[in-house]
C-alpha cells in the first residue's frame, strides 16, 4: 500500500511507511520519521525531530515536537500535549531537546499532558487528562494531576483474603509459581501472634527487610530477580500486589499477616496503594546482590524467554 496524504495535508517528509495516512489539515515536517499503516488525524503537527512507530494513531489536535519517540501500536487521544522544554523562553532554545518516549502499545487519553523527558512504559495506560510528570512503569494506569498509579491494565485480581476465609483454601494463581501461604495465628485475649516454622516456607531465608511509611501515591518495587526467591507478608495496614511471568499479571491485596505471597524467580514484582500504617515484610533466600535485579521490563521479558510482539 502506498501512503495517502489528504489533498488538506501537508507532508514534506520521505520517510513514511506503506499504508500510512495524513489527513486534512496535518503537517508533518521534513525530518520526521513514520512507520507502516499509522493513521495521523486531521489538525496534527509533527515536528522534525520526531520518531513514530508502526500501526500509530494520533487523533485530532495533537502537536508532537522535537525530541518524542513513539513506538509501535501507541494510541494518542485528541489533544493530547507533548513538552520538550522544561523552562520555555520565547526566542530562547535548549542546545538538546529533552526525549520522551512511549513505549509499544501504550496508550494516552485525550487531554493528557506529559513533561518533558517522561518515558511511558509498555503497554501502560495514561487516563484522559492526566498531567504525567515522571516515568509511567509498565502496564501501569495512571490518572490525575499529577498522575498516580491506580492499577495495571490486563490484570486478573486475586478473591479477597476476607472471601476466602480463615480455613478456606486459596486459588491456585494465573502466574506461574507465584502462590499464598498461610501462616499460624494466634489470638487471645492479650493479643494477636503469627508465626511460622522457615522449614515451612518455600525456601530458608538468607535475608530480611521491611518496606513501611510508604506515600500511598509512590510505587515499590517494579523489578525482577534472576534467581533470588521472595516472601511477602504484610504485617499491618494494606498494599496491592501485582505479580507478572511475562505472559499473565495479577494483583492480591494483602492485608492480613497470617497470608504470604510467594513469589519466584523471573515474576516481575510491583507494589503500590500501600496504606499509611502498612509494614511489608520481605524474606529473600538469597543476600542481596545488585546483579541479580532486572530492572527494566523489556530486559526482563528477554530474561523471561518471552517473545515480543514489537
Amino acid at each position: 500500500m502506498s501512503t495517502f496524504v489528504h489533498e488538506l495535508g501537508r507532508c514534506e517528509s520521505t520517510k513514511i511507511g506503506a499504508g500510512t495516512r495524513i489527513w486534512a489539515f496535518a503537517h508533518v515536517l521534513p525530518g520526521a520519521v513514520i512507520g507502516s499503516d499509522c493513521n495521523i488525524c486531521d489538525h496534527v503537527f509533527v515536528e522534525n525531530d520526531v520518531v513514530i512507530g508502526d500501526r500509530v494513531t494520533v487523533k485530532c489536535g495533537v502537536q508532537i515536537w522535537d525530541g518524542v519517540r513513539l513506538a509501535d501500536d501507541v494510541f494518542v487521544g485528541p489533544n493530547v500535549t507533548f513538552t520538550n522544554d522544561r523552562f520555555p523562553r520565547s526566542k530562547a532554545y535548549p542546545e538538546v531537546f529533552a526525549q520522551t518516549d512511549v513505549g509499544p502499545g501504550a496508550s494516552i487519553g485525550g487531554g493528557a499532558v506529559l513533561l518533558p523527558g517522561v518515558r511511558i512504559g509498555r503497554s501502560a495506560m495514561v487516563g484522559a487528562g492526566a498531567v504525567v510528570t515522571r516515568d509511567v512503569p509498565a502496564n501501569a494506569i495512571v490518572v490525575g494531576n499529577p498522575a498516580k498509579i491506580v492499577g495495571y491494565a490486563d490484570v486478573a485480581r486475586s478473591a479477597p483474603l476476607d472471601a476466602i476465609g480463615p480455613g478456606g483454601a486459596f486459588p491456585e494463581s494465573v502466574v506461574r509459581g507465584v502462590r499464598l501461604h498461610r501462616l499460624i495465628k494466634a489470638t487471645d485475649l492479650r493479643g494477636s501472634l503469627v508465626a511460622t516454622n522457615l522449614g515451612d516456607l518455600p525456601f530458608l531465608p538468607r535475608r530480611t527487610f521491611a518496606v513501611y511509611d510508604v506515600p500511598s501515591r509512590d510505587v515499590r518495587g517494579e523489578h525482577a530477580h534472576r534467581v533470588c526467591e521472595q516472601f511477602l507478608i504484610c504485617l499491618s495496614g494494606a498494599v496491592s500486589c501485582v505479580v507478572d511471568d511475562g505472559q499473565s499479571r495479577q494483583e492480591f491485596r494483602l492485608d492480613q499477616p497470617d497470608v504470604g505471597l510467594y513469589v519466584p524467580p523471573l515474576t516481575w514484582g510491583t507494589q503500590y496503594d500501600y496504606t499509611a500504617n502498612a509494614v511489608l515484610l520481605v524474606l529473600a533466600s538469597d543476600e542481596y546482590d545488585p546483579e541479580d535485579y532486572i530492572r527494566d521490563y523489556d530486559a526482563f521479558l528477554a530474561a523471561a524467554d518471552v517473545q515480543l510482539t514489537s
